[in-house]
């Protein structure tokens, strides 16, 4: 699964857009007060964690993409 694969399959699922962030795909505007993420990091490795009170906190470092979409599926549906 890739990040566009994923907004579908949140949508489907019936997550509302404000719970979640994903990079390049789905940034909601204005910025939610606390949601889940799912990033590229410097570094080339993907991270899923949570915002709470401007701040970003990664749960997990994840080898690829495809990981990282299913990690964050998991933590939303």
């Amino acid at each position: 699964m890739e990040r566009r694969e994923l907004r579908t399959a949140l949508h489907a699922a019936g997550v509302a857009d404000g719970y979640y962030r994903i990079e390049g795909v789905h940034e909601p505007a204005p910025t939610p007060p606390d949601f889940l993420f799912l990033r590229k990091a410097p570094d080339g490795v993907w991270e899923t964690g949570a915002y709470e009170r401007g701040t970003y906190e990664v749960i997990a470092r994840h080898p690829d993409e495809a990981a990282a979409c299913a990690h964050l599926l998991r933590l939303l549906v």
